[in-house]
């Protein structure tokens, strides 16, 4: 359970230790040694080059109530930080390689309002169709990522050229796997032809929780991972440092899935966002009547919250362009009860088990951890 009942959400701290700020401490200060935030972790000021390894899904409450299945992150220098809202894939990835707050690099959720229909970010489609030509990913999201710097990406080949990775990866230096067992000899290459930083991404954790759950399952995926962990810092070249965080935790939603009821949805004409934020669009007028309407219904196992209260208290960062409000829905169910919000357009061939999306600390709080090799 990871109810959050006797709380209000966590609104993630963009100006202190966030995803966001850790690829401008990176690459902006001219030495690690000065001016580094205070939230890094200590081995970075000892180091000549860098790797920062994104495990997708792995967030620092499942991490901790995990230890002994991942010994070696065990024994990291590090803590806990925050993530971005929404706690979802396309948001945070794009946040950790631009240094920006969703505020301002603008993709604000797995499924988001786009001049009047809505995008899947990561399919970077409408329904079944491919809106690239439509929607340029370099125009929605027009922020160049690691501060303009041609970085070394180690992903999964069949991402390279999609339209996401174009959104949130462009002008960087491509260098795919197809097993995982490749991440480490391919960043290893990457530092000893004298890159000082690498970028590395695993999605395996967010894949098996979604499909599987917590379980034997996830705890084997798990070994797998710091396994990855481990091999990365037996190749690295000595006094390369190791950086591993996460774009998001995971709550254990199984079958709780909430179907608003059709009164609810009378006066809404879009649906957007993701299971657990779950954006409600509607007509101009309608806000307060709807927000009351969500209360109502949910207000038991949800935040209900409207749009012009998450931007006054600054949920998606402090300054928010009118491009970008626009993308936005008028009132969100925000989960903070282990369900998720149901709507048909979102639902995918597979159940998925475990989700993400809302403001809890199992979605929130993300390990920022560090070890020299």
């Amino acid at each position: 359970m990871v109810s959050n009942r006797g709380g209000g959400p966590i609104i993630p701290d963009y100006a202190g230790a966030n995803v966001r700020g850790i690829v401008p401490a990176l690459l902006g200060p001219a030495s690690w040694a000065q001016g580094l935030p205070n939230w890094m972790p200590t081995p970075v000021v000892e180091a000549s080059q860098a790797v920062l390894l994104v495990l997708d899904g792995l967030g620092w409450d499942q991490l901790q109530d995990h230890l002994d299945c991942m010994p070696t992150l065990a024994k990291m220098a590090g803590g806990s930080i925050h993530t971005v809202a929404p706690t979802t894939t396309a948001t945070a990835l794009t946040s950790i390689t631009t240094g920006l707050s969703p505020a301002e690099h603008g993709l604000l959720g797995y499924r988001m309002a786009l001049q009047g229909e809505v995008i899947n970010v990561l399919r970077w489609c409408v329904g079944d169709q491919p809106v690239r030509r439509s929607h340029p990913p370099s125009e929605v999201q027009p922020y160049e990522p690691f501060l303009g710097q041609s970085v070394p990406v180690v992903s999964m080949t069949e991402l390279q050229q999609s339209a996401f990775s174009e959104a949130h990866l462009r002008g960087c230096v491509p260098v795919g796997w197809r097993a995982p067992s490749s991440i480490a000899v391919e960043a290893a290459a990457q530092l000893e032809a004298g890159e000082r930083f690498v970028y590395c991404y695993y999605g395996n954790i967010d894949k098996i929780a979604h499909e599987r759950g917590f379980g034997p399952f996830y705890e084997a995926e798990l070994r797998a991972a710091d396994a990855l962990v481990a091999a990365l810092l037996e190749s690295m070249p000595p006094g390369t440092v190791l950086l591993v965080t996460a774009d998001h935790g995971q709550v254990h939603v199984g079958d709780r899935v909430l179907k608003p009821s059709a009164d609810l949805l009378g006066p809404v004409n879009l649906q957007s966002g993701e299971g657990r934020f779950r954006w409600l669009h509607c007509a101009s007028g309608a806000v307060d009547n709807l927000a009351s309407a969500a209360r109502a219904e949910f207000g038991e196992v949800a935040w209900v919250v409207t749009k012009e209260q998450m931007l006054d208290e600054h949920w998606f960062g402090p300054t928010t362009t009118p491009l970008v409000r626009s993308r936005l829905g008028d009132v969100a169910l925000v989960a903070f009860e282990p369900v998720s919000f149901y709507e048909e357009a979102d639902s995918g061939p597979a159940k998925l088990i475990c989700r993400h999306g809302s403001l809890t600390s199992a979605e929130v709080n993300v390990p920022l951890l560090g070890a020299i090799a």
